[in-house]
């Protein structure tokens, strides 16, 4: 079995996640001017997404990576590309009112629509596909909550999603164990790596230089200008943009204090004959459950089910990567029973990032640009909070709902989730009772 993601074996261009496949790295170390306009510390959809936009509204922008571009979350996700937020609608509504829960619910809309231009324009090859999502009810109680959801969506954000009763959703999931679905037709799917590595190339076009394997160890300000301390030497910088979400480290204190890390797992089966696949997952949706403790899974290009979720509320280790692959597998032995003795290709972990009140947050924090925390929604809001920082740092006024919100430390917390256990209690127990 592969520990590593199954994605990265569907990249193989120069700039690959396999090191191995190209040991002349041209991104590897710092070379050329130890100035520009701009540094982004991270190279994932968010940094990449702010490099591509200013350095095409003219500033020098350097790229810096402590491992390979797109190694962390944004190529161990499950590439599922979903309208809304991590709160659901009622949850936002209770928590902005009505008007103000519509401005964030369309802004997950619009950051979808800006996704899709820019793998339109930068003829970005990543299976992007309109694929919609589908919730399956883990509880009847669930199923009957989603009828009111369905109308919520209707009244509040115009926004259709469809319902499907118990009887009929054999017709959009061949699974076991669940009591009626909801169907949204706006959510799509795509490869993460290949969506990636399409941002990086687009970024190297655009002039931006991308360094990997150069660790930020510092920044501070000194005069007029950034001095962003790494391992392979000092960099100044007019700006800095920090994009590091759920790899937040020592470098930026004040962000490491507001992004939680929290592991998310998945497995992925070897191919399965055509005919099974299209039983499982009749119109190659992508899928996730009611439970606090969710599942998600969806079919691959090659007919693999790919299947995830939180199996462990705890930083991936070697220790909790063996104990979530075992509880990954047994989940989807009860969800798909006919898929018990498929083979397991490829298991692996990255880490999601989480904030406080469950919301994605951009701005400026002690001087410094950032924009992260998507909670699990991050391939489109990414790309789009990296698009609207970007124009925002190159002069332009930008002014966003989901933007400058306040963004309040985790009290007790340092950078080392040592609740997350008690979390992860919590969730099960609120899945056993609710």
């Amino acid at each position: 079995m592969n520990t590593y993601p199954y994605w990265w074996d569907t990249v193989s261009r120069p700039g690959s996640l396999h090191p191995e496949r190209t040991p002349a790295n041209p991104r590897a170390g710092l070379s050329g001017p130890n100035r520009a306009d701009v540094v982004v510390v991270g190279a994932g959809y968010t940094g990449l997404a702010a490099a591509i936009g200013l350095a095409r509204a003219g500033a020098s922008v350097l790229v810096l990576e402590r491992g390979r571009t797109g190694e962390g979350a944004s190529s161990r996700n499950g590439g599922q590309v979903l309208t809304g937020l991590k709160l659901e609608p009622g949850a936002l509504v209770a928590q902005f009112g009505e008007s103000r829960a519509r401005e964030c619910f369309d802004a997950s809309l619009a950051s979808m629509a800006a996704l899709e231009a820019l793998v339109r324009d930068e003829a970005i090859e990543c299976d992007y596909a309109r694929t919609g999502h589908i919730q399956a009810a883990c509880k009847p109680s669930h199923y009957e909550a989603f009828r009111h959801e369905q109308e919520l969506l209707a009244r509040v954000f115009n926004h259709t999603v469809t319902i499907v009763p118990p009887v009929d959703q054999a017709a959009e999931l061949g699974a076991a164990g669940y009591h009626g679905l909801l169907v949204d037709d706006r959510s799509g799917a795509l490869n993460p790596a290949k969506y990636v590595q399409g941002l990086a190339c687009a970024a190297t076009r655009a002039g931006a230089r991308i360094a990997e394997h150069v660790d930020v160890l510092g920044i501070t300000r000194d005069g007029d200008s950034w001095l962003v301390r790494t391992g392979s030497g000092d960099v100044r910088a007019r700006d800095v943009f920090v994009a590091t979400n759920g790899y937040t480290g020592s470098a930026t204190p004040a962000l490491r204090r507001r992004y939680i890390p929290i592991g998310s797992y998945v497995i992925a089966t070897a191919p399965l004959p055509a005919a099974t696949a299209a039983r499982l997952v009749p119109k190659r949706r992508m899928v996730f459950d009611s439970r606090y403790f969710l599942h998600y899974f969806r079919l691959t290009a090659d007919n693999r089910l790919l299947f995830g979720g939180r199996a462990e509320f705890s930083g991936p280790t070697l220790e909790s990567a063996a104990r979530a692959t075992a509880i990954l597998r047994h989940g989807l032995a009860a969800t798909f029973p006919e898929l018990a003795g498929t083979p397991i290709d490829y298991s692996w972990s990255g880490h999601v990032a989480f904030t406080r009140d469950q919301m994605p947050h951009a701005g400026r924090l002690d001087g410094l640009h950032y924009a992260g925390g998507y909670c699990g929604h991050g391939i489109a809001m990414a790309t789009y909070f990296g698009g609207l920082m970007a124009r925002r740092i190159a002069g332009e006024r930008v002014d966003h709902p989901l933007l400058d919100r306040p963004f309040p430390a985790v009290p007790l917390y340092n950078g080392r989730p040592w609740f997350l256990p008690l979390v992860g209690l919590y969730y099960r127990f609120k899945d056993w009772v609710d």
